[in-house]
């Protein structure tokens, strides 16, 4: 077996010792180099415009690499330029009035260089050559490898640089020499969770990152509800539904993913009216007419009610969810208009109830069985839907383990008093990480059988959006009822698990790590999912450091608690450093005015010693392919012996 293996290599691979030889030298000085820079964010909640500024920038590395270049050499305000002209080549070379157009293309293009080679010092000149476009590799290539010690040499290349200007090429080439800047600082980019609802763009931030070099995904509850309604579950799609709607996104159903709403809509438009709690959340460059309100105000409504009906079925149908509190229409009084909670009674508001049987309120009509029959075949059969969340299952996970680090958008469960807690599953019990292991497999699963609404498996990810053992919701009970119809505040609260107060102690976090196998000093875990509110004194950096929460508020509607517009995490050779955002303006005030987000850094951890390749998980992998390398040379050594 070993044998026929050991042959397969040979043959797909390297024809000769002399190749094996080359290829264990190669790895083996990789594993000296130092590690590349990984790039944390999380919760994006479909903010595109600012997301794909912060990955233009690597969460302000451009400019901190500029800065160490060219501090003695650029002013601040060139520094800046040449930032945004790296951040935005295209949109920035239009807008430039140039007095000598030929010098400042000699002088811009000498300083891209020169960045480059900066940014590619940690590079193998093999992966470094990857990032070349085809249309200028041979050129940027012999650019890059000018030095000042042969006059001849630079001759070469200042008439290769001449040459690209008349012929009407320097603008291609400094857009060309831009891009790989972005490339080159940043090696692997980590989506700590939450791409979907609330902002406008998350298919255009989907795309974007299917078109990234290196990435991978945590997923949060937004995104499992997404691949839930994809694989076919009723309940998950009303909510992406409702969601939608109360952010005036529906767009993003209709237009995007090509998900025709008309059923819903011919519905809602004959069962609801206007209702203040259901109208959308608009901004204010809102374009929507009156009617284009009342339409939405009355699918918001119709989502909302066929959820409570779904979650009530499902509830019923899996009592070892344990939430049985959450049939709530069931414990309304119709007639009073009112609803009874933990023994307590509350009068209704703002209600919605005209399709419910007050006998039996859980039951769908004909109609209401047709309508989501009909939406759940369009949610399923779209292509682009269908493109997006495959790339979630395919680059997407529970959580991460990578470089010593612990990668999860919500929590692991825990009991008050620091054990992880327990939940009876299909027969099975589970906590730590089997049940995030359980989570996944079962997500998995349902989505390799969309046709199937109701099996175990597809209420699972129902349960992740809101169960209490949910790693990815991580409280008591979802309120959305209660904070569409009930005025009295203290029903609207979300008890978090006991998790969120117990990691600021670095014991709790360290046993956390253990469990998933992190016994190293340098271990941290990563986390999103819940704002921090600095401008009330919150710190994102916890237990002692071995913590770090990165959701500081993407989403707009949370920057108003947070006090500013999200967290983004660098970890290099050097360290980990936590990046606070303020808000992104809009990509024409950076390329007019420079105007960049503000971001200030602070040191999370520095190593004692600088991390190179071997101390990572890609080092572990290198290490592995080279004992198989040795043991494939001594066998074909042996082999031509005989």
């Amino acid at each position: 077996m070993k044998k026929d293996k050991y042959f397969d290599l040979l043959s797909t691979k390297f024809n000769t010792s002399e190749e094996i030889v080359s290829e264990i030298i190669n790895l083996k000085a990789i594993l000296d180099l130092p590690k590349g820079t990984e790039h944390f964010v999380s919760d994006l909640h479909g903010e595109y415009s600012a997301f794909q500024h912060i990955l233009r920038n690597g969460s302000g590395n451009i400019k901190e690499k500029i800065r160490e270049l060219f501090h003695q050499q650029l002013s601040t305000k060139e520094q800046n330029e040449l930032a945004t002209l790296i951040y935005y080549p295209e949109k920035r070379l239009k807008v430039l009035t140039l007095e000598q157009p030929t010098q400042w293309y000699k002088q811009t293009i000498d300083h891209l260089i020169q960045v480059i080679r900066f940014c590619s010092s940690k590079y193998t000149r093999s992966k470094l050559r990857k990032t070349f476009p085809k249309r200028f590799s041979y050129i940027i290539e012999e650019l890059l490898s000018e030095t000042n010690a042969h006059n001849d040499k630079q001759q070469y290349t200042h008439q290769i640089i001449d040459n690209i200007i008349s012929l009407n090429q320097a603008e291609n080439l400094i857009i060309d020499l831009s891009y790989i800047i972005q490339r080159l600082v940043v090696d692997h980019l980590h989506v700590v969770g939450d791409i979907y609802d609330r902002g406008p763009e998350p298919d255009n931030i989907i795309e974007r990152l299917m078109t990234h070099h290196s990435v991978d995904i945590q997923w949060g509850n937004h995104d499992i509800i997404w691949i839930g309604a994809a694989a076919g579950s009723p309940i998950c799609m009303m909510n992406t539904i409702r969601i939608s709607a109360r952010y005036n996104n529906l767009s993003i159903i209709e237009d995007t993913y090509g998900i025709n709403l008309r059923p819903l809509l011919t519905y809602a438009e004959k069962y609801y009216e206007d209702n203040p709690a259901f109208r959308p959340k608009l901004d204010n460059d809102h374009t929507l007419s009156q009617e284009e309100i009342l339409e939405t105000t009355k699918i918001h409504q119709a989502a909302a009610i066929l959820q409570f009906k779904l979650e009530e079925q499902l509830v019923r149908r899996r009592p070892e969810f344990m939430m049985e509190h959450r049939l709530l229409l069931s414990h309304t009084n119709f007639k009073e208009q009112t609803v009874t909670i933990k023994g307590q009674t509350y009068p209704l508001h703002d209600t919605c109830f005209k399709t419910v049987d007050p006998e039996n309120p859980s039951e769908l009509t004909q109609e209401e069985l047709e309508v989501i029959q009909r939406l759940l075949h369009n949610f399923i059969h779209s292509e682009k839907l269908k493109r997006h969340m495959n790339f979630l299952l395919e680059k997407g996970s529970m959580y991460l383990v990578h470089n010593e680090n612990l990668l999860i958008h919500g929590c692991v469960p825990l009991n008050e008093d620091g054990s992880f807690q327990s939940i009876q599953l299909n027969n099975t019990t589970y906590q730590g990480k089997a049940l995030l292991d359980f989570f996944e497999t079962a997500l998995r699963k349902a989505y390799q059988n969309p046709f199937i609404p109701d099996d175990y498996e597809t209420d699972s990810l129902w349960y992740l959006w809101s169960g209490e053992s949910s790693s990815l919701f991580g409280k008591k009970e979802m309120t959305t009822f209660e904070r569409y119809f009930i005025h009295e505040k203290n029903t609207h609260t979300e008890e978090k698990n006991a998790y969120y107060s117990l990691r600021e102690q670095e014991e709790t976090i360290t046993d956390i790590l253990q469990e998933f196998g992190l016994y190293g000093p340098d271990s941290h875990l990563i986390n999103g999912h819940t704002p921090i509110k600095e401008i009330k004194g919150e710190n994102p950096i916890k237990a002692n450091g071995k913590l770090v929460v990165i959701d500081g508020g993407f989403s707009k509607p949370y920057q108003k608690t947070t006090g500013l517009a999200g967290y983004t995490l660098l970890y290099n050779s050097y360290g980990m450093q936590l990046v606070a955002h303020k808000p992104f303006s809009s990509v024409r005030q950076v390329i007019e005015e420079q105007d960049d987000i503000l971001s200030m850094k602070r040191l999370v951890d520095r190593p004692v010693k600088r991390k190179l390749v071997k101390d990572t998980s890609v080092g572990l992998k290198l290490n592995a392919e080279i004992e198989e390398l040795l043991h494939l040379l001594e066998y074909v050594n042996y082999f031509y012996r005989k």
